[in-house]
């Protein structure tokens, strides 16, 4: 299994400890051999999107960060689950992470999705010492649900630290037994194909509205080409 992790921060907090827990325990749990790629923003993508549209023109390897974000967009799609994790900034994810998903508007069902997704899972993490959680996960949940993901699973924890280390035996058992049930469910999941329901009802709206509007160039021949306006579609692909 390819396990990738988006840490939204480049310290080792325990936003990123727990990110590093599951994918831990769906190692241990899993029965193939698995590769760990880990990548923390702004350290390994720093560039904020410039609103150019280029991507939404064009490709997105037209992209001007391309060079940079193409090592990321590679391991998203050569994983079987990926982590993005971000603590809690002002009740959001971070700054960076939600730049970082900026660069993939593309990738949502509503434009030129990926049958990729149809075979992955993911986890979207986040901590903080009060509240947020909530918030902070559904930011980044929107585009890893938008993207056709099939199983996307939400882990939000109130650690009520500032440190990893001064978090209570009691949250950090809670933590370890959300963990445990995540990384249980994602080795079950394993190699099935789908789509999550949020994803599949805009792909048949869009599909709709492709059939009552001008063509929307590019997206509009993409979706052609693999047939999704007749009986494909980009889960059984």
């Amino acid at each position: 299994m390819n396990i990738v992790i988006i840490h939204g921060q480049n310290h080792e907090g325990s936003t990123c400890l727990t990110a590093r827990e599951v994918a831990d325990k769906v190692t241990k749990k899993s029965d193939s051999r698995t590769v760990l790629k880990e990548f923390f923003l702004p350290r390994d993508f720093d560039e904020p999107c410039r609103g150019c549209f280029t991507c939404f023109q064009t490709e997105l390897n037209r992209c001007p960060h391309y060079k940079k974000l193409q090592p990321l967009e590679q391991a998203l799609l050569e994983a079987d689950l990926i982590i993005l994790a971000s603590p809690v900034y002002v009740y959001h994810a971070t700054g960076q992470m939600m730049s970082f998903l900026d660069h993939f508007g593309t990738w949502w069902v509503v434009h030129r999705p990926r049958a990729e997704m149809s075979t992955k899972q993911a986890v979207v993490i986040s901590t903080a010492a009060g509240g947020g959680m909530k918030s902070t996960i559904k930011d980044m949940a929107d585009s890893l649900e938008m993207w056709g993901i099939r199983k996307v699973y939400k882990l939000g924890v109130g650690v009520q630290a500032a440190k990893p280390e001064e978090i209570s035996e009691k949250i950090r058992n809670g933590i370890h037994k959300k963990t445990e049930q995540i990384a249980a469910q994602v080795v079950a999941n394993a190699d099935k194909r789908g789509c999550n329901a949020r994803a599949r009802k805009w792909f048949y709206l869009m599909r709709l509205a492709h059939k009552h509007f001008p063509p929307a160039e590019p997206d509009y021949s993409y979706w052609e080409k693999r047939g999704w306006h007749k009986k494909k579609r980009p889960w059984n692909s």
